[in-house]
C-alpha cells in the first residue's frame, strides 16, 4: 500500500499557504496572481478572499475536505500559522488556497516515506490524501506548474546575478593663487628680451561629481562630471613649471565652469589576477597603474605642483581613450600594459591622422617589483607619437624647450625608474628618474 501510494504522489517543492483551521492554522504563498498573505494578517473582520475562482466553489470549514486536511495538519505539522500567531479557522478557503495546503501535506508525507519513517503514516491517512489529491487534481497541477516556473526563473536569476549599485562622491576646490617673479620665462633662447612678469591674484574653483557604478561587485563604471575655471598660470609666467596640480588644460578648454563629462571608463576582472580598464575619455595612466608616489599622486589631495605629483612618463595618455591591463597588480611582481589614442576626443575624430590608431598615440609598459611591503620599484617604458598640433613630450610639466621637439610631429622613447621606501607607517620616501629620446618627423 505504501509503495502504491508513493507511486501516486509526485514530489514537488513545498509551498506554504495560509490555511486557518481551528487551533492549527497555517499560512504561506500561493500563485503570483493572488493577494499577499501579509494583507490577510490584518485585524479586519471582513477579510478578502486570497484567490477568486468563480468556476469553483470555496471550501467551507464544514466541508469534509476542510476537516480532513485540518486533521492531517494537526498530526503531521505540514503547515504553519500566521507570523503573529493568529488564526481564523472560520474563514472559507478558495480551492487554490486549499490545494496549496494539501500540497504541503503531500510533501510532508513523501518526506516521511523517503526517510524510512513511513510507519508514522497510517493507511487511513494515505487513503484520505489520495482522495483529496483526486478531488483537487486540477488545482494541484496548476499550482505545481506555477511553482516549477518560479523555480526556473529563480535558478536563472541565481546563475546570472545582476545587482547595480551606484555611489556618488564629490570634490570641490577653492583656489586662491598668484604667481610672483621678475621676468617671464625665456621662450626664444634670448633672455635679454624677456618681458616683466605681471600677475594678479585670482580666485577660482574646480568641482567634480563622480558616479561609480558596479554591476557584479568586482567591476566599476565611472562617470565623472567636472566644472572648472582654474586657468593655468603658464600663460603669464611663460613656463609649465609654475602650473598647479589641479588646474585646467593649458589651452583653456573646459576652464569656464562649463560642466562636461570629464571622465568615462569601465574596469573589470578578466581573471582573478588580471584587471582591465577601458577609458572612453579622460584616460590617465597615473590612475590606471602604480606611479610609486601614493601620497602626492592625487590632483585634489596630492602635491600642489603639477610636476610634483608623479613622473611625467605617466602623463603620456593625455586624457585620451584606450585600454590598460594589469597582471597580478597586488603581487610581488606585477606587469602593466596600455595603449592610448592620446588627447581628449582625438580617438573620436574620423579626420585624417586622427582616430584610434592613426593619430597621436602611446604604447606603455611597466614592471613593478615589491620584494617586501616597504620597498616598491618600477621600471617603465612608453613610446609616444605626437603630431605637429599636439607636441608636449613631458605632459606640460617642464619648460617650453623641453616639451617641444620641433615644429613638426615627433616620436619619443621614454624610460623611467621609480621607487618608494616606507620605513615606518607614517613615513614614505619616493622619487623617480627618467630619460627620453625624441626625433622630429618630417613629411
Amino acid at each position: 500500500m505504501k509503495k502504491a501510494f508513493w507511486n501516486i504522489l509526485k514530489v514537488s517543492p513545498a509551498v506554504a499557504l495560509t490555511l486557518l483551521i481551528g487551533n492549527s492554522a497555517f499560512a504561506g504563498e500561493v500563485n503570483g496572481k493572488v493577494t499577499s498573505v501579509a494583507e490577510l494578517s490584518q485585524e479586519s473582520n471582513n477579510l478578502s478572499q486570497v484567490t477568486s475562482v468563480s468556476q469553483f466553489s470555496d471550501v467551507q470549514p464544514t466541508d469534509w475536505a476542510f476537516q480532513a486536511l485540518q486533521s492531517l495538519v494537526e498530526r503531521y505539522g505540514c503547515a504553519a500559522g500566521y507570523p503573529n500567531g493568529t488564526f481564523r479557522g472560520n474563514r472559507a478557503l478558495s480551492r487554490y488556497e486549499f490545494a496549496a495546503g494539501l500540497n504541503s501535506c503531500l510533501d510532508r508525507v513523501n518526506e516521511l516515506i523517503a526517510t524510512a519513517t513511513a510507519d508514522l503514516v497510517t493507511k487511513q491517512d494515505l487513503a484520505t490524501l489520495q482522495r483529496l489529491q483526486e478531488e483537487f487534481s486540477t488545482e494541484l497541477a496548476t499550482l505545481r506548474g506555477q511553482v516549477d516556473a518560479l523555480e526556473a526563473r529563480t535558478g536563472e536569476l541565481e546563475a546570472n546575478q545582476f545587482s547595480t549599485t551606484t555611489k556618488l562622491s564629490g570634490e570641490a576646490i577653492f583656489n586662491f593663487s598668484q604667481a610672483f617673479g621678475d621676468k617671464v620665462a625665456d621662450t626664444d633662447i634670448n633672455p635679454n628680451n624677456n618681458a616683466d612678469l605681471n600677475s594678479t591674484a585670482t580666485f577660482s574653483n574646480r568641482v567634480r561629481l563622480s558616479l561609480n557604478s558596479s554591476f557584479t561587485g568586482t567591476d566599476q563604471l565611472q562617470t565623472r562630471l567636472q566644472g572648472i575655471n582654474i586657468i593655468p598660470n603658464s600663460g603669464v609666467t611663460g613656463t609649465n613649471m609654475t602650473r598647479l596640480g589641479y588646474d585646467g588644460s593649458a589651452t583653456g578648454t573646459n576652464s569656464n565652469n562649463t560642466v562636461t563629462i570629464d571622465k568615462l571608463n569601465y574596469s573589470f576582472n578578466l581573471k582573478n589576477n588580471i584587471r582591465v580598464r577601458i577609458d572612453a575619455v579622460g584616460g590617465e595612466l597615473n590612475e590606471n597603474v602604480n606611479v610609486f608616489n601614493p601620497d602626492f599622486r592625487s590632483s585634489g589631495t596630492g602635491a600642489l605642483s603639477r610636476y610634483g605629483r608623479f613622473s611625467p612618463i605617466y602623463r603620456q595618455a593625455a586624457d585620451g581613450a584606450g585600454i590598460t591591463v594589469n597582471v597580478n597588480p597586488n603581487g610581488k611582481l606585477a606587469l602593466s600594459a596600455a595603449y592610448f589614442a592620446t588627447g581628449r576626443n582625438n580617438a573620436a575624430d574620423p579626420s585624417a591622422r586622427r582616430g584610434l590608431f592613426d593619430g597621436n598615440n602611446t604604447v606603455f609598459g611597466q614592471l613593478a617589483l615589491r620584494p617586501n611591503p616597504a620597498i616598491n620599484i618600477g621600471l617603465t617604458y612608453a613610446h609616444t607619437y605626437q603630431g605637429s598640433d599636439g607636441r608636449s613630450l613631458f605632459g606640460d610639466t617642464g619648460s617650453a624647450f623641453a616639451n617641444n621637439a620641433g615644429n613638426a610631429g615627433s616620436e619619443s622613447n621614454n624610460y623611467g625608474i621609480q621607487g618608494t621606501l616606507q620605513p615606518t607607517k607614517n613615513i614614505t620616501l619616493g622619487g623617480w628618474a627618467g630619460y627620453t629620446t625624441a626625433s622630429t618627423l618630417v613629411g
